[in-house]
């Protein structure tokens, strides 16, 4: 069991790419919905420093908050793959 999250806004093109990945690497996380309002997105802007989506937390191998869907992608191929 992994102790991966995600924190994904619903409809997002970017939290897709990120979930087809997790799930092309058959990894299993737990997904968060964000609000659609940046100004409610208070749990994601405590864990990345920031209110857009996707966040990755993968505490296991030190990842506290990690954004941007190309590197977190990147990120999976290298540690997961």
């Amino acid at each position: 069991m992994s102790d991966i999250t995600l924190y994904n806004l619903p409809g997002c093109p970017y939290c897709a790419k990120v979930k087809d990945k997790l799930a092309e690497l058959d990894l299993d996380y737990e997904q968060i919905d964000v609000p659609r309002a940046h100004s409610e997105r208070t749990e994601v802007e405590e864990v990345s420093g920031q209110t857009g989506v996707p966040v990755l937390v993968d505490p296991e191998n030190g990842v506290e908050g990690m954004p941007e869907s190309d590197d977190i992608v990147e990120y999976l191929e290298k540690q997961y793959a």
